[in-house]
């Protein structure tokens, strides 16, 4: 765990030793605070999110705040990054129940599905919501955002081949492509699951999904 330490200070710093005890360290989890502005940035993208939105969902001060980031930008960058590490994690350890290609490829339909459904589907997805304001994001978001998209297309590319390998994927269509139809319906399911879709409704929409690798 992260611990950024910030010396909170009642008046302008001065050479005397009784100034400087007076200040007290003002400890805060960094990683607790950006899955908070993940779940900002998650329902408002970008753009329509504030420094004060952040403050107050962040539970910083302005000047706590500015000690741990240079600006929102900075804020984003690391939500985004922190969401793609969380999210592998958790899709890699659902994934990897699968024994087949084709089972790693509906674990995988079936995690989105979930997360497309309820509170979360209302939330909606930070990496969805960000390929959304892709081009008006400048080219240092743009790349991590970029590289969280293509590491999933390369995992779903790597289940496909799998598949092939072991005779549960069709070798009718290239792997890449499989992958870049099975991407698609994936962030689809994220979008749409905004709209209140049910877990049931997204489990007939996996089924169908899945008929693309036969």
């Amino acid at each position: 765990m992260i611990v950024f330490y910030i010396a909170s200070m009642t008046q302008q710093f001065s050479s005397s030793a009784s100034t400087r005890q007076r200040g007290r360290p003002r400890e805060f989890d960094v990683d607790l605070a950006v899955d908070k502005a993940i779940r900002v940035f998650s329902e408002r993208g970008y753009h329509a999110t504030s420094v004060g939105d952040l403050t107050q969902a962040m539970e910083l001060t302005q000047g706590s705040l500015y000690k741990a980031f240079k600006d929102k930008k900075d804020i984003y960058i690391a939500a985004v990054e922190r969401y793609k590490l969380v999210q592998t994690r958790r899709f890699d350890a659902t994934v990897q129940t699968g024994k087949t290609g084709r089972e790693k490829l509906r674990a995988a339909m079936n995690f989105y599905a979930d997360a497309s459904a309820g509170q979360s589907g209302g939330q909606g997805c930070l990496i969805v919501g960000a390929v959304a304001d892709l081009v008006s994001l400048d080219d240092d978001m743009a790349r991590v955002v970029r590289g969280a998209i293509e590491a999933r297309e390369k995992a779903l590319a790597r289940f496909a081949r799998e598949g092939q390998a072991d005779g549960s994927v069709s070798k009718t269509s290239d792997a890449d492509a499989l992958a870049k139809t099975a991407l698609c319906i994936l962030y689809g399911m994220r979008v749409v699951g905004k709209t209140g879709l049910s877990r049931a409704q997204l489990a007939a929409v996996v089924d169908t999904a899945m008929k693309v690798f036969d």
